[in-house]
């Protein structure tokens, strides 16, 4: 290889250019500059134009189940799952039914007396901070006599509480389950502790309040007041936050505490998706008939909507993917199941409509998977057609399929396939059953579920399982969680500034044992995925939607936060080389080379490619960035698949393993000259990463 060097005419190339330097080679800043700015010009003029193909929506679908004729006689008000099978309904006839799943009976628990007229019903909290309870098997019924009820499942009333003049139009526990609030006809808004103790009566509006919500951190309520709606903290020195929201009275709302979004429906036939600040994220074109009810699944990615006749399933971005026809008149009450695999809906014909999600995808490289029934999978290998059928003994709850792996949660096992074979898979009982998040690495998986964050390598092994204190494993998701091959980490919902970090291997916190604390709430988190992991680097977008880049591992060092971008919206790591790509500002941009910053900031710039982001239309998101590929999904749905230059990272993949010939040969392809190619790479490879260099860099920079 140095023979080859030697015949090129490039004087100025020496053994140091092409062999990783010492320390002692390194004799002022000025010249690393140069260096470095040999890299970027060298990707940015390896980086050449990128093209986007749009394609229609997956349709990922409700299957519906009715029976031929109804269970009850009058209009079903309300319906809650006591388990992941068993749902209770409760209907105007008096009468509280239970309905199991599994067997296809149905039962009545009890027959209410004659002047008790249901009208919402909610279950209290199951686990709480991954502990069961032992209150879980009661819940709170209200009825149209000013009463609420707390039942236990075997349908005896535990207590009755005189609560409003008029009807009790909604109830919901907090959860923890240390408070109930209840919404009347009176306009009265209380809060009662879990015995039925009244606390307070938070708010008196002059109309009915038909629905009512917590937040995530059960600090504030939302709830109707006519045409709008009203966020009320509990600390009566809070100010409350009030909007209009629809054009007709609200019907039902629901706010989700994973992605913090609200949802609300109306008389005015739509239903409208909002952020916690009352800023409009989506508003629905508007239907026939008046929008019944509402619901969020628990991990947030969908919600359901029920009107007339009518049910729907939407993104939590607000656009549909399905909607059916079923014969069920108005459906006033919608729950999801613990897992968010099925759907149960009050109807006002005296039905009780029951929904399960089908025609799920995933896709990696030249693997398409499709959940095809609730316990089948078909796996598509799209090079040679070749199809194979994964059949499971309890339904599929959450999936992932990414680095040559399959994983897939049912309700009592795990299950790791291999893209090489899909016979044999590896199987693991879990203990919680209700997995809510599943994230892949290069050599382990991370689970989470009630009980907490546990990492496995994809042979079975349990690798380790970080907490920290006030950890919430409910309210985890993949913008608040990252994993890497040696790093995991959790902002924290308690401090939203906090980002926690843990050693992959053995779970405990990174370095000095403190957090990452950024100057601004934290609303994503991204590891990248390649190199040595004392050079781990992790982005942030912040709640200015400014993205930032720092090292993971900073080991003695100071925390230096490096803003590389702003409106930034959406992010991904290259799951091959630390390339970055996101949307900010409507551009479509990718940063070959986001270490650069911590080289010069005024190199950053010529590392980046960027793309009309028009296109993509308002509020895209980048599914993943496999390879040379783009997957983005847009806010009417569809899929957006795009190619990027790979000339970078293949550039990254040569010298990140010292292939200096194939990165000679790739510049000749790239019809480049080779003077800046050895130091370049040396830089590239050697120099940067280099903890030594690192701090060398950090020393020069302070002096």
């Amino acid at each position: 290889m140095n023979q080859r060097l030697s015949n090129n005419n490039d004087t100025s190339l020496t053994d140091e250019a092409r062999s990783p330097p010492s320390t002692d080679t390194i004799t002022n800043f000025t010249k690393v500059q140069h260096v470095a700015k040999q890299v970027v010009l060298l990707i940015r003029r390896l980086s050449t134009g990128a093209g986007f193909v749009s394609t229609g929506k997956y349709r990922m679908r409700f299957k519906t189940s009715l029976l031929k004729e109804p269970k009850h006689k009058e209009l079903v008000s309300c319906v809650g799952w006591i388990t992941a099978d068993e749902v209770y309904s409760c209907s105007e006839d008096h009468q509280i039914l239970k309905w199991n799943l599994l067997t296809s009976e149905t039962s009545v628990v009890v027959k209410l007396q004659e002047d008790i007229y249901p009208v919402d019903m909610h279950w209290f909290p199951k686990t709480i901070a991954g502990k069961k309870q032992a209150l879980a098997e009661i819940f709170a019924l209200t009825s149209t006599d000013g009463k609420f009820h707390m039942m236990s499942k075997t349908g005896r009333i535990e207590k009755s509480v005189e609560a409003h003049r008029g009807a009790v139009l909604a109830s919901r526990w907090n959860y923890d389950g240390t408070a109930l609030i209840t919404a009347g006809e009176d306009g009265q808004i209380k809060i009662w502790s879990k015995s039925g103790m009244l606390r307070s009566t938070l708010a008196q509006q002059g109309c009915p309040v038909y629905s009512v919500a917590w937040g995530p951190d059960s600090d504030r309520i939302l709830y109707t007041f006519g045409r709008q709606l009203i966020i009320k903290p509990l600390q009566p020195s809070s100010k409350s936050l009030q909007w209009k929201a629809h054009d007709g009275i609200i019907l039902k709302v629901d706010w989700n505490s994973v992605n913090d979004l609200i949802l609300s429906g109306g008389e005015d036939c739509k239903y409208k998706v909002w952020d916690s600040y009352g800023r409009p994220l989506y508003s629905s074109s508007p239907h026939d008939y008046p929008i019944t009810s509402v619901a969020w699944a628990p991990d947030g990615e969908v919600f359901a909507m029920g009107s007339f006749n009518t049910l729907r399933l939407c993104d939590k971005t607000g656009w549909s993917y399905a909607l059916e026809k079923p014969n069920t008149g108005s459906v006033f009450s919608l729950a999801w199941s613990a897992d968010g695999t099925q759907l149960a809906g009050a109807c006002g014909n005296g039905q009780v409509i029951f929904a399960h999600i089908v025609e799920q995808r995933w896709e990696w490289k030249n693997f398409e998977i499709t959940l095809t029934k609730r316990h089948t999978m078909q796996v598509r290998n799209v090079l040679n057609d070749a199809v194979d059928t994964l059949e499971f003994r309890d339904r599929v709850i959450k999936a992932s399929l990414s680095h040559s792996h399959l994983v897939v949660a049912t309700a009592l096992q795990c299950l790791v396939y291999n893209t090489k074979n899909w016979n044999t898979p590896l199987i693991l009982d879990l203990k919680e059953g209700t997995v809510s998040m599943i994230l892949q690495a290069e050599r382990h998986f991370l689970l989470v579920d009630g009980g907490g964050i546990y990492v496995y390598s994809y042979e079975g092994r349990l690798v380790c399982a970080p907490k920290f204190p006030g950890m919430r494993t409910d309210i985890l998701n993949a913008q608040t969680v990252s994993l890497s091959n040696d790093t995991i980490a959790v902002r924290d919902k308690a401090d939203e500034k906090v980002v926690h970090l843990f050693d992959a291997q053995t779970g405990k916190p990174i370095g000095d044992g403190k957090p990452l604390t950024h100057k601004m709430e934290v609303m994503e988190i991204a590891l990248d995925q390649c190199g040595a992991s004392n050079d781990r680097k992790i982005a942030l977008i912040d709640k200015n939607n400014d993205l930032y880049l720092t090292s993971a591992r900073r080991l003695g060092r100071e925390q230096r936060m490096h803003k590389i971008g702003s409106m930034v919206h959406t992010m991904v790591w290259n799951d091959s080389a630390n390339i970055l790509c996101g949307i900010q500002d409507n551009q479509f941009t990718v940063w070959y080379y986001p270490s650069a910053v911590f080289v010069d900031k005024d190199l950053l710039p010529n590392t980046l490619f960027t793309k009309d982001a028009s296109e993509f239309s308002s509020a895209p998101h980048i599914l993943n960035y496999t390879g040379t590929q783009v997957t983005v999904r847009r806010a009417d749905g569809s899929l957006v698949y795009g190619g990027v230059p790979p000339y970078p990272t293949m550039l990254h993949e040569y010298t990140g393993s010292a292939r200096w010939e194939e990165a000679l040969h790739l510049c000749h392809f790239a019809k480049l000259g080779v003077r800046r190619l050895p130091r370049a790479c040396s830089v590239l490879n050697c120099y940067l990463p280099s903890s030594t260099f690192m701090t060398f860099l950090a020393t020069e920079r302070d002096h």
